[in-house]
């Protein structure tokens, strides 16, 4: 019933946040005689600031059309490889005319990119895409919304994502003989199961995991998001915010988590911060700051854009992954496509690298849960495993914006060309990069930790490690030419 009533508010509510844009455009252009009225600059602000509150934000795109490669701009084409259900994996395909490049876009490594199904689009992670491709071919799940998904497909089950994401790097290893896997935030608990369970079997696994910000063990350092699904139980979840969907979207009927519940809850946990981020948005338009504008609207078409999660895939995420701790207690048992029942051994895992990466600040995933992910990987070489810590980044800051880029990119970059299998990368020699002296010790924003004695000493020692640590020391204190020159001291191929 909540979802019927939300969605005849926000039907209600749509003339108004019309004819609030048209009257933000009326007083604000000058041509017009409104706006040469006294306040028309705040009146126009106020329409358009209501206008941004009311409407109703649509699935963005990605929009990426072009990248640069060793100062190349190549063209991209956005296309779907598989079709599911309840996902798409789509390729972000190069091209260009210049043959010395064409030749090394060749070479660079495959990585799939696994989007966090949490509530988000695919596009949160579009800077990670677009800084990607710089040096790798890129493939991404991008997640259906559940609501537009028609109930004759099935249901969801986080066991099927599981085997979604198994199916995708089967697909690149047939397509190119060997694939690395990044997953952000949730789909971290996901892809090494599914990478456990290829590793039991026998198949071939991929050549590296970059997990980034995820609850692998939300027992450790607990946020308001592991506290919340640990004081409220499995029916109080069940029947507080699993709804039906209403009859004007193709997936009447199913069961869902709706997007707007957990964008509510998105917003609750700062919502002095976005009252602020509103108000300095409405006197930016007095000024006419209009580079502060388009940044404030960027960001909020895509924070206000949410989907619907499948109620089934839900609930189990939370039993799973934080109430039962499954994959740290070795409980979890996942069904594959045949039917079988499969538990999961992390510890299965042997001739794949592992990279843990978390942000200082994170109030999303606390800090020591990404990490866990080497305590359960016993058997993979310590000399393969590594965890980086960035300072001084949020949650987001890890896969967008300008730490990511300066500082956690180029660990992720050399983490897995280390990996690639040296015939489709000729030269794997470490970045150059700036020395130490050039380098305030003040400007040190990073911090790259030794994973836990238990499971994987120091790996300091690792040649592909410490050319890891100082191209991201280089490129946080250096500036973009030393990051520049960092990129082209790589291999060909990088």
């Amino acid at each position: 019933m909540l979802y019927q009533i939300y969605e005849t508010q926000r039907s209600m509510m749509e003339p108004f946040a019309d004819l609030a844009e048209v009257a933000a455009k009326l007083y604000n252009n000058p041509a017009l005689p409104l706006a040469q009225m006294p306040l028309a600059q705040r009146v126009a602000a106020g329409y358009d600031l209501m206008h941004r509150l009311g409407k109703d934000y649509e699935k963005p795109v990605f929009g990426i059309t072009t990248a640069d490669v060793d100062g190349v701009d190549v063209a991209i084409f956005e296309r779907i490889e598989i079709d599911k259900p309840f996902c798409e994996l789509r390729r972000f395909k190069r091209f260009t005319d210049d043959s010395a490049t064409l030749g090394k876009l060749k070479g660079q490594p495959v990585v799939l990119i696994v989007a966090p199904l949490s509530g988000h689009y695919a596009t949160l992670l579009r800077d990670t895409v677009r800084t990607m491709l710089k040096d790798h071919k890129v493939y991404i799940t991008d997640w259906k919304n559940a609501r537009l998904v028609p109930l004759s497909e099935g249901e969801f089950h986080l066991d099927d994502y599981v085997n979604y994401v198994q199916e995708f790097i089967r697909y690149l290893q047939k397509n190119y003989g060997n694939c690395h896997v990044m997953s952000v935030c949730q789909p971290t608990v996901p892809v090494l199961a599914a990478v456990s369970l290829m590793a039991s079997r026998g198949e071939t696994t991929p050549l590296s995991m970059t997990m980034m910000g995820g609850p692998i063990d939300a027992s450790k350092s607990p946020t308001a998001v592991n506290n919340l699904a640990t004081q409220r139980s499995h029916s109080w979840f069940e029947n507080n915010v699993i709804y039906r969907v209403p009859s004007n979207f193709p997936g009447a009927g199913r069961r869902v988590y709706p997007g707007f519940l957990q964008h509510t809850g998105f917003v609750a946990m700062n919502p002095d911060r976005h009252a602020t981020s509103h108000y300095d948005y409405f006197k930016d338009l007095i000024k006419g700051d209009n580079s502060s504008v388009e940044s404030h609207r960027k960001f909020y078409d895509e924070y206000n854009a949410v989907l619907d999660m499948d109620a089934d895939y839900y609930l189990e995420t939370i039993e799973t992954v934080f109430q039962d701790f499954k994959l740290v207690n070795g409980t979890w048992d996942v069904k594959n496509e045949a039917g079988k029942v499969e538990r999961v051994r992390p510890e299965d895992i042997a001739t794949t690298g592992l990279l843990t990466v978390e942000g200082e600040l994170d109030d999303i995933s606390g800090s020591g849960q990404t990490a866990a992910a080497h305590d359960l990987c016993t058997s993979i070489p310590k000399t393969h495993q590594m965890h980086y810590e960035a300072k001084g980044a949020g949650h987001y800051g890890i896969f967008s914006g300008r730490r990511w880029r300066e500082m956690v990119y180029p660990v992720v970059k050399t983490f897995i060309l280390a990996h690639q299998p040296k015939a489709a990368a000729p030269d794997t020699a470490p970045a150059a990069v700036a020395p130490p002296a050039e380098r305030p010790a003040r400007q040190s924003a990073v911090v790259v930790k030794p994973v836990a004695k238990k499971a994987t000493p120091k790996v300091a020692a690792k040649p592909v490690v410490k050319a890891a640590v100082k191209a991201v020391a280089a490129s946080k204190t250096a500036s973009k030419p030393v990051v520049k020159a960092a990129a082209k001291g790589k291999a060909p191929a990088a």
